[in-house]
């Protein structure tokens, strides 16, 4: 049974924002352990399109912000 492009695309959102959340927490990681001492990280994540669609196209962007204790 074939896959509706739907679960595909949903299938490939899942996949890109797991494998990005994984490095990007292995990186938020290592530099607490590097930097344990101060106040909390204050982290933006964004999300932008690359340029796909033409002129009358709106931008993809959506933007998160929060912050990360440490230790």
């Amino acid at each position: 049974m074939d896959d509706s492009p739907r679960e595909d695309m949903h299938a490939d959102i899942r996949r890109l924002l797991k494998t990005f959340g994984v490095q990007a927490g292995e990186v938020i990681t290592a530099y607490t352990a590097r930097y344990p001492q101060g106040e909390p990280l204050h982290l933006q994540i964004t999300l932008e399109c690359l340029p796909e669609g033409g002129p009358d196209t709106e931008p993809l962007h959506f933007r998160v912000e929060g912050k990360v204790r440490r230790q």
